[in-house]
C-alpha cells in the first residue's frame, strides 16, 4: 500500500477530519483509516519503515481478518464498539482482529512531533490534578509498558467515575472490553508488540517507551478525552460493571421468563435467591450516573415487592397470585433498566 507524500504539516492540521469521531460508529465492512502523516512523520522517534510495515501490513490483516471472521455471521451487524463490549462471547479471532483493528487506530491518531502537552487543556487540567504532573504520568505509562509480559498496550482512560487512569492489557484486549479488570473508555495508548518497535529499537522497549511518550499529539488526546466524558459509551460501561444489577437481572430472567409460559417453579424455588439478590442492589454502591432519586425509590420498591413475593411462596400462594406479583415486579427492574438509559 503506497501513502501518499503530504508534508507533515499538512497532515497534522488534517488530523482530526472524522478520524476519532467515526471509528467507533464503524460496521462491517471495516476499513483501514487513512495514515494521518506520512511513512517518516514521526522520524527519528519511529522510523518510516517501521511506520510503513506497522500500519499497511500489521493494521492492514486486522482489518482483514476482522471482516473475514465476522463475515456470514450475526456479528456482522455489530459496530465497532458492540464488538469491544461483547469481546468475552466473541470467536477469539473476532475479538482480536477486532481490538488490533481498533487499538492501532487510536494508536496512529495520539502520535505526533508537533503537539505538546498544554496544562491549560482540559486533559491537561485532568492529568496534573490526577498525577500531580506530566512527568508523574509518563512514569505511569513507562511501567505499565514495560512490566506488561509479552505483548500488548499501555493505556490512559477514563473511568465509569469520568476520572483518568492508568492501566495495561495483553494482545489486543483493551478497557472497553467485557474481560477487561478496568474498565473505560481510552484516550492515549501505546503499543508495546514488538512490531512496533523492532526495526529502530530492537529489543530495548525501554527505550522505545521514552522515545514514543515525548511523541505524543495531546490535542488528540484532549479531544478523546473530552469526547469520552460525554460519550454514551461511558454510560454503557459503568452499566455494565454494575455487579448487583446484573446478578439481579440473572435471577429476574431466570424466574420471570418461565412464569410467562405458566411455568412458576422457578420462582417458588428461588424466592428466597430473588429477595437477597434485590436486597444486595439496595445495598451496593450505585454508580455515579444512576444515583438518583427516581433509581433510589425504584430499588426499594423492588425490595418491599420482593419480601412480599417470598413471604406469598412460603404461604404457597397460587400461580395466578405469584404470576401476577412476579409481572409488578418485573415491570419495576424494567423502569430502573430504563431510567439507567436516560
Amino acid at each position: 500500500m503506497k501513502n501518499n507524500s503530504h508534508s507533515a504539516a499538512i497532515a497534522i492540521a488534517l488530523l482530526f477530519v472524522g478520524f476519532t469521531t467515526s471509528l467507533s460508529a464503524q460496521n462491517y465492512p471495516f476499513e483501514l483509516p487513512k495514515l494521518p502523516y506520512a511513512y517518516n512523520a514521526l522520524e527519528p522517534v519511529v522510523d518510516a519503515a517501521t511506520m510503513e510495515i506497522h500500519y499497511s501490513k500489521h493494521h492492514a490483516a486486522y482489518v482483514k481478518n476482522l471482516n473475514n471472521a465476522v463475515k456470514g455471521t450475526k456479528q456482522e451487524s455489530y459496530s465497532l464498539d458492540e464488538l469491544m463490549l461483547y469481546a468475552g462471547e466473541l470467536d477469539e479471532v473476532i475479538r482480536n482482529n477486532a481490538g488490533g483493528h481498533y487499538n492501532h487506530s487510536m494508536f496512529w491518531n495520539i502520535l505526533s512531533l508537533h503537539n505538546p502537552f498544554n496544562p491549560q487543556t482540559e486533559v491537561g487540567k485532568a492529568v496534573t490534578g490526577t498525577f500531580g504532573s506530566l512527568d508523574s504520568l509518563k512514569k505511569l505509562l513507562n511501567k505499565a509498558g514495560a512490566t506488561r509480559f509479552g505483548s500488548g498496550w499501555a493505556w490512559l482512560y477514563v473511568t465509569t467515575d469520568k476520572k483518568l487512569a492508568v492501566c495495561s492489557s495483553p494482545n489486543q484486549d483493551n478497557p472497553i472490553m467485557d474481560i477487561s479488570p478496568e474498565r473505560g473508555i481510552p484516550v492515549l495508548c501505546i503499543d508495546v508488540w514488538e512490531h512496533a518497535y523492532y526495526l529502530k529499537y530492537q529489543n530495548k522497549r525501554g527505550d522505545y517507551l521514552s522515545a514514543i511518550l515525548d511523541a505524543i499529539n495531546w490535542d488528540a488526546v484532549n479531544k478523546n478525552y473530552t469526547e469520552a466524558l460525554g460519550s454514551p459509551l461511558l454510560k454503557t460501561i459503568e452499566k455494565e460493571t454494575w455487579t448487583e444489577l446484573s446478578t439481579f437481572h440473572e435471577v429476574m430472567a431466570g424466574t420471570f421468563h418461565p412464569s410467562e409460559d405458566g411455568d412458576l417453579k422457578p420462582i417458588r424455588e428461588r424466592s428466597g435467591e430473588f429477595l437477597a439478590k434485590a436486597k444486595a442492589l439496595q445495598s451496593g454502591k450505585i454508580p455515579t450516573s444512576f444515583n438518583t432519586p427516581e433509581i433510589k425509590k425504584s430499588i426499594d420498591d423492588l425490595v418491599r415487592g420482593a419480601n412480599a413475593l417470598n413471604q406469598m411462596v412460603l404461604k404457597k400462594a397460587d400461580d395466578k397470585s405469584l404470576s401476577k406479583k412476579l409481572g409488578e415486579l418485573h415491570d419495576i427492574f424494567h423502569t430502573i433498566q430504563g431510567l439507567c438509559r436516560h
